[in-house]
């Protein structure tokens, strides 16, 4: 099998394939090649990238693939990656030439028979057809690796459910996943030990108890959801830590080195940074309809940055680029828009500047003069570990119009997702641009475009997925007409 398909590495594609794909399963009889962690995300307007993880390495990981019940077509590549500590192998492999707006199965190397999954291809830019996703951040793995029903501050009430069981009960409601920074919150690890909640362990096995929460996390969002639905993440500090004990007395030298800098975050995803000219999964952007979406990168590479170094964090973490190279890409990025195609920017970053607690005012520097200049719509963050709305604000000054219509970018904040650490608390009284503030239930953010005018947000408890908060956002985009 592997010889086969290694000749036909050069195209990288082939049609009618699915009895080289069937030899590629005796290959992983016997080995530890079972599929898990298994997530998608788009990559440009007529790819997607479908990921999973293993416990050995595969030496061409494979994915068949076609329209409705017909797999008949392969993908595959060479990288299936690791990095010290890791238990698992990421695997990673770039579907192209596919039809937009259009629904695909598929089932990847060494699933079971009937394994298969499906996923949607991109909306076209300009397609004005209305539809919704979900944007959170900062969540973490639930049950007895992280956030339970029991022996925590903010833990689950009776017959409440996580964030990730909301996402899958509202799942056919989006049509993909943006998670803008802090995934799993294994860093935890020494903090949850030092509370009692996990058995002590020695330094030296700290990586492996780092690397048990990742993977918990991983499986429990494909459990439900990143099975289902595209799932675009962005960096968070979660993602730099050595370990968030909060001791006061550990070193970087407890944590080995794939828990730090990023590691795990850049082996486990590919975001389309290749398509759009950005970095890795850093920063980049993608076109969904009626919307240009860019992630931007809070922690490093920019000037200040809070987890390089020379910053205001201790993570120690980057930078990734020259000097400059983020904000010429986000320069270069909102100049290219067509917003007669998308009229409508959203932007997500993880470290707030306008919001109800320590703000980033290094961010704020680097980021706020460009999304002024060129018009973008709302502003998307997390790292706060609660829910707030802000009105429309530039350079602290509040725009007049409000949500009617207004020349500033509207803020929100959403961090309160859930993980070991619990919820925040507001500091009252609030800051004057703050219209909506939650801080008592975890929650996630639906955002429906309706057309080229009107963007609604409700804010949903997870628990019982009532809608705790919601607004509408008009723009007029220059008398648009779709």
């Amino acid at each position: 099998m592997i010889v086969s398909l290694l000749s036909l590495a050069v195209i990288g594609y082939a049609a009618s394939l699915p009895t080289a794909f069937k030899d590629a399963s005796l290959d992983c009889r016997g080995k530890k090649t079972a599929p898990e962690q298994l997530h998608f995300n788009y990559a440009g307007d007529h790819g997607m990238m479908i990921s999973w993880n293993t416990e050995e390495k595969l030496e061409l990981p494979s994915v068949l693939y076609g329209r409705g019940r017909s797999l008949d077509q392969i993908a595959f590549s060479k990288v299936s990656v690791t990095y010290p500590t890791s238990t698992t192998y990421s695997n990673h492999v770039f579907i192209k030439g596919l039809e937009p707006d259009t629904e695909y199965n598929f089932a990847v190397q060494c699933a079971d028979e009937n394994d298969h999954h499906q996923f949607k291809t991109s909306l076209p830019a300009g397609n004005p057809r209305p539809y919704s996703f979900a944007f959170f951040g900062d969540l973490g793995t639930m049950g007895p690796l992280g956030l339970t029903s029991y022996g925590q501050k903010d833990a689950l009430g009776p017959g409440e459910i996580t964030t990730m069981q909301s996402l899958n009960h509202f799942k056919d409601q989006v049509e993909f996943m943006w998670h803008d920074g802090d995934l799993a919150y294994a860093d935890d690890w020494l903090k949850e030990e030092i509370d009692g909640f996990l058995p002590n362990t020695t330094v030296e096995a700290g990586a492996a108890v780092y690397e048990a929460i990742l993977n918990a996390f991983y499986n429990e969002m494909a459990g439900n959801v990143t099975m289902e639905l595209p799932y675009m993440v962005g960096p968070g500090n979660h993602e730099a830590n050595c370990d968030n004990g909060g001791s006061g007395d550990y070193t970087d030298s407890i944590c080995a080195q794939g828990q730090t800098n990023f590691t795990g975050f850049r082996n486990h995803f590919r975001m389309p940074s290749e398509q759009s000219g950005g970095l890795e999964n850093f920063w980049y952007s993608w076109d969904y309809g009626m919307v240009h979406y860019i992630q931007f990168n809070t922690e490093t590479d920019f000037l200040d940055a809070p987890d390089l170094p020379s910053g205001s964090g201790d993570e120690n973490a980057g930078p990734f680029a020259p000097n400059g190279t983020q904000l010429e890409w986000l320069k270069k990025d909102l100049a290219s828009v067509d917003r007669k195609k998308t009229p409508w920017i959203i932007v997500a970053g993880h470290r707030p500047w306008y919001v109800d607690e320590t703000k980033c005012d290094a961010c704020q520097a680097a980021f706020e003069p460009l999304l002024i200049e060129y018009g973008v719509d709302i502003a998307l963050f997390g790292h706060k570990h609660f829910y707030e709305r802000m009105t429309p604000v530039a350079n602290g000054i509040l725009d007049p119009n409000g949500l009617d219509n207004p020349s500033a970018p509207w803020y929100l904040v959403n961090g309160a997702a859930g993980h070991y650490e619990g919820l925040s608390s507001l500091t009252t009284p609030l800051e004057n641009y703050t219209v909506q503030a939650i801080d008592t239930v975890y929650g996630w953010s639906r955002f429906t475009v309706h057309n080229c005018t009107h963007i609604t947000q409700d804010f949903i408890a997870s628990a019982n997925g009532t809608v705790l908060d919601s607004a509408t956002l008009y723009k007029d985009h220059n008398g648009c007409k779709f």
